[in-house]
């Protein structure tokens, strides 16, 4: 095996930049190869435990594509990859680009109370993707063991096994740009996780929008992450970007950044990083945990581009960590909203300072009741503020439409459709989806919003959006009420509505992940939170304190509503069964 750099790669961009401008990743990596930047792994302490130039990676790459080829595979056979943040996910990903294989990325679990749904979870994504062989690092194989027990593929393969399979003697055929580079599974937010079909022109279109465009990489940059390598935000804004555009990145693993919020910040401000991005509650999670003694250390004045997006974002956490981090010379002006989704290889949207204020306020009850997105006045109740996402980047197309497909006007709040390069080819074995994004070259995100002065506001999922007695409320409002509470972290409130057999109608539901031990306190919550709620909006809710890690996520990390509400309804529906209630 080849032997890994222990010292950082460099910053210094040797070569002269390229903004990801090749009609294919494996065109990309061959330039990036010419330098000297690439990729840096580190463990829990910010001790770097592996550093992989370009130029290493490509060459690991080649062997691993003609390792493969040894099996016998084919050109578009998928190959999962269990995405570990480690050097082997990587080199096995870039040697299926080579090989002209499909590659798979797939989560991992995220913590010992998971696995056995995501057991569950692996084995349908297995029989999704169905793939010709499986590339997993020891530690999850009897995890695999279990998972695949149906219809296993033909080569199960851990890194070294890999290492150890002979090189084909082939000359390897570069993909073209209308091949697929690879599946993306979707968090499955609303439904079991699908997989999006990215090709190569697609997501160099993205790369060339997102680093020319939207983030404006410099030469010199250095990027600093802890996503997951099997999210959109993750694997395109954090492995492909910076080696498309020859620059070096730092990798903390998404279980030690959960585990130890603060060494995020900590390694932007040791190795001087200047790109990172979250979604908010890894924002939160730095204001939570940090202390005085920490903030004494660091120094974030290098970090000039702190993107946040993936969920709706909280424009009050925003000023919170701003100001907090202010101490340390962390600058506001960082902060770059955004607006994407795996089916769009990842960015549709970036807020740019230019382009107008980074928050719009209007009248809650003109939301609720009628769907627009109108300014306050001095006779308003209720204000909610929503966080500006940008405009569309270039070639890219974002509209506002009613249910019936109709465009709206600037305020009118609807179902956001986008349209672009970046899209993707359509869902993997589903026609339907491929044909209409074929026939209309448009796709209906499912998210809802609205355009004000061309900019995206984002306000939440069409599924999620709890609608009663004429009124949309959005769940995320009730939630922050809830998580206003002393005791009750960010996160740890959901929120759904229901509607079921026997009720006079619908009945909102607020469950609430709560670690207070003292009877007295809880129902101290409950009433304060039922109270709070009735006064703000108007509505009664059924509050659940539930145990910590109650709560279901997507895998990445968004809350699961629909989830919520089904795990809701079961367990209304089994005592119903045992009473003979249940047709």
């Amino acid at each position: 095996m080849a032997v890994l750099y222990m010292s950082e790669t460099s910053s210094t961009h040797a070569l002269p930049m390229r903004y990801a401008d090749f009609p294919t990743l494996v065109e990309a990596l061959d330039y990036a190869a010419q330098g000297s930047t690439g990729m840096n792994f580190y463990d829990r302490r910010n001790q770097l435990l592996a550093a992989l130039e370009y130029r290493m990676l490509r060459r690991r790459a080649i062997m691993g594509a003609r390792r493969l080829l040894s099996l016998n595979l084919s050109k578009g056979d998928r190959v999962a990859l269990i995405a570990e943040t480690s050097v082997g996910f990587v080199e096995a990903f870039f040697a299926c680009q080579y090989a002209g294989l499909v590659a798979v990325p797939l989560a991992i679990p995220m913590g010992v109370g998971q696995l056995a749904s995501y057991s569950d979870k692996l084995q349908g994504l297995l029989r999704s993707c169905k793939p010709a062989a499986i590339i997993i690092s020891d530690e999850w194989l009897p995890l695999l063991s279990s998972a695949n027990d149906d219809a296993p593929p033909t080569h199960i393969l851990s890194h070294a096994d890999l290492n150890a399979l002979p090189e084909m003697d082939v000359e390897l055929q570069p993909p073209s740009p209308d091949d697929i580079a690879y599946l993306q599974y979707t968090s499955g937010s609303t439904r079991f996780p699908r997989g999006v079909i990215i090709t190569q022109r697609s997501v160099m279109a993205n790369l060339q929008a997102i680093s020319h465009d939207g983030i404006k990489l410099r030469a010199g940059d250095r990027c600093v992450s802890w996503l997951p390598f099997y999210h959109d935000m993750g694997l395109v804004g954090f492995v492909l970007t910076p080696m498309a555009t020859q620059l070096s990145v730092d990798y903390l693993r998404t279980q030690d950044f959960a585990m130890r919020p603060m060494q995020w910040l900590k390694l932007i401000s040791k190795n001087r990083g200047t790109v990172s991005v979250a979604p908010p509650f890894g924002y939160e999670l730095c204001l939570r945990r940090s202390n005085d003694k920490e903030l004494a250390e660091l120094n974030l004045s290098s970090w000039r581009v702190a993107g946040v997006g993936a969920e709706p974002i909280p424009a009050e956490l925003l000023s919170q960590f701003g100001e907090h981090f202010s101490k340390i010379h962390f600058n506001s002006k960082a902060f770059m909203s955004c607006y994407g989704l795996a089916e769009n290889t990842l960015a549709v949207s970036f807020f740019q300072e230019a382009s107008g204020s980074r928050v719009n306020e209007v009248d809650r009850d003109i939301l609720e009741y009628e769907g627009k997105a109108v300014a306050p006045t001095k006779n308003t109740r209720a204000i909610a503020t929503f966080v500006n996402c940008g405009k569309a980047l270039p070639n890219h197309r974002i509209e506002i439409r009613s249910d019936t497909g109709t465009p709206l006007l600037e305020r009118e709040v609807g179902r956001i459709y986008i349209s672009g390069p970046s899209l993707m080819s359509g869902y993997f074995r589903d026609v339907a989806s491929q044909q209409q994004i074929q026939a209309t070259g448009w796709m209906d995100t499912g998210d809802l919003g609205y355009v004000l002065d061309g900019n995206l506001y984002v306000t939440g999922r069409k599924k999620d959006l709890i609608i009663i007695r004429g009124r949309n409320i959005w769940p995320q409002d009730i939630e922050y009420v809830a998580e206003s509470e002393p005791e009750i972290r960010s996160g740890d409130a959901i929120a759904f509505v229901t509607t079921q057999e026997h009720d006079e109608g619908a009945k909102i539901i607020l469950q609430i992940q709560c670690r207070v031990n003292s009877q007295e306190r809880r129902e101290q919550i409950v009433h304060s939170l039922t109270a709070r709620i009735q006064s703000e909006f108007g509505i009664a809710v059924d509050i659940e304190l539930l145990p910590p890690h109650s709560i279901p996520r997507t895998s990445s990390g968004k809350p699961a509503r629909a989830e919520a509400k089904k795990r809701y309804l079961s367990a209304l529906i089994g005592p119903q069964i045992q009473l003979g209630y249940a047709q």
